[in-house]
């Protein structure tokens, strides 16, 4: 992961290759495709290994409004905090693979603690999660989390 991102400071993410990356992590080829099948794959694992620090860590039951914005707080301390990868995927036009974990997790979160809610209530909140924290990296992160996580929650959020 570190290899990856460190080559994506500096270089255009489609001229980087396999054989860049375990050079910079000085591993064999054979050790990157024992863990991996592409560079993508390695982006989407830095997803996963750092789920800890995502909303789908815990299992939280929101019972009220404050409880909302402590959650999407959460969620936009944990994005700002490791934002230099998620500039780095924005800049390299994969911004997509951000998306699909998100997607994957809320309907995976969904099914399993809110199995009433609507087929389509997770991609709602995962669009929704993703377009405002792209939007929010493109103007710099100069909103603060507070106000923004109150935004977010004062659109889903009917008392």
């Amino acid at each position: 992961m570190q290899a990856l991102f460190k080559l994506m400071s500096a270089n255009e993410y489609e001229k980087i290759s396999v054989k860049d990356i375990v050079e910079k992590a000085g591993v064999g080829r054979a050790t990157f495709y024992r863990y991996f099948k592409s560079k993508e794959d390695v982006l989407i694992y830095y997803l996963e290994h750092n789920a800890k620090k995502f909303i789908f860590s815990q299992r939280f039951f929101p019972r009220c409004k404050d409880d909302h914005i402590k959650t999407v707080t959460s969620v936009l301390t944990m994005f700002k905090e490791n934002i230099e990868p998620f500039k780095l995927m924005r800049r390299a036009h994969l911004e997509y693979i951000y998306l699909d974990y998100l997607n994957k997790n809320f309907a995976a979160t969904f099914e399993n603690d809110y199995p009433n809610e609507s087929k389509y209530a997770p991609y709602l909140y995962a669009g929704m999660v993703f377009n405002v924290t792209m939007a929010w990296l493109d103007n710099g992160c100069k909103e603060t989390i507070e106000n923004l996580a109150q935004i977010i929650v004062n659109a889903i959020y009917s008392e």
